[in-house]
């Protein structure tokens, strides 16, 4: 039972070198489960890509080359053994936290997200603070939201600039290269850093399919019952047990659609997902797998655990 990601290695890659290259200042993140493909098998890309590479964590810091120089995104409570990493802080606790630490940091600034930052009035305290503590300033860091468009993502960057320092590199992210070169052409006195992750990895999906194994099929009949909570049987039919379930993130849709696919089909479920194991179910006379087929698996790859990779040139 395995869930496989099957992807078109060229045309893959040469998309990603193609944005890469498009961007004067970009900065490859690689975070998370490695967008689908694992950390293990981006980290080599990001390290032809550039310099610098944003990871998730401090817990994220394997598979790194020598002198790529890691950019943890989450603020930390509990600093790495080494200085190697930049770190993020957003507020005074964070700095405190690494007090003794002595390495790099930058420093986030509050976006309409209000997740992590600190605001404009608060900026340059906190460096001041950052600087008492032994800690290096090197730059700082907007995290931008999904909503709304690159005119408003500008906006927002646009208005944190004239409490900036120019010497110090802003970072940024979620603007597609056009907008960020139109950005840092209005704006030459400040160094701007594009961070990369989904528009890099995921963005040609034509080059990525994503589906799973059918382990078995067993007939069953209307009005019996199935499944970890004894699922009434809708009627005559098949229960496809797929080789996905909930260990590999695999959970129903919005609105509690499927995401098992089948001849063009939606396939049921049963019951929501659980470990390695989806029960679909297909009425009687519906085409219908059988072992060793495989459906479509309708899944973000960011929340995907993938048991294996299918390279295809």
């Amino acid at each position: 039972m395995t869930v496989r990601l099957t992807v078109r290695r060229n045309a893959w890659l040469t998309h990603v070198r193609a944005m890469a290259a498009a961007v004067d200042g970009v900065v490859p993140v690689v975070k998370g489960n490695g967008y689908g493909f694992g950390r293990a098998t981006l980290h080599p890309i990001a390290d032809s890509i550039a310099n610098d590479v944003c990871v998730g964590t401090v817990h994220e810091l394997d598979h790194i080359a020598d002198g790529v120089t890691p950019v943890v995104l989450t603020p930390t409570l509990a600093p790495p053994a080494d200085t190697a990493p930049v770190l993020t802080v957003g507020s005074v606790a964070h700095v405190d936290a690494l007090r003794g630490w002595q390495g790099r940091v930058l420093v986030k600034l509050e976006s309409s997200i209000h997740r992590y930052g600190v605001s404009p009035h608060e900026l340059h305290t906190l460096i001041e603070h950052a600087g008492r503590a032994g800690l290096d300033v090197v730059g700082t860091s907007i995290h931008l939201p999904l909503a709304g468009d690159d005119r408003s993502r500008v906006d927002e960057i646009e208005a944190w600039l004239t409490h900036l320092d120019p010497a110090l590199p802003l970072w940024t992210s979620h603007l597609d290269p056009q907008s960020f070169a139109v950005l840092q052409r209005h704006h030459p006195r400040h160094t701007l850093r594009l961070r990369l992750g989904t528009a890099l990895w995921h963005g040609d999906k034509s080059f990525v399919h994503l589906w799973a194994d059918v382990v078995d099929v067993r007939s069953v009949a209307a009005r019996s019952t199935a499944g970890y909570r004894h699922v009434t049987v809708p009627a005559d039919g098949h229960i496809v047990l797929v080789g996905a379930g909930s260990a590999h993130g695999v959970a129903p849709l919005g609105g509690g659609l499927s995401p098992l696919h089948y001849a063009g089909r939606r396939v049921a479920l049963l019951e929501p997902p659980h470990m390695h194991t989806s029960m679909g179910f297909i009425p009687l006379g519906a085409p219908c797998p059988a072992p060793g087929d495989r459906v479509d698996l309708q899944r973000p790859l960011i929340s995907t655990q993938v048991d294996e990779i299918d390279w295809q040139e």
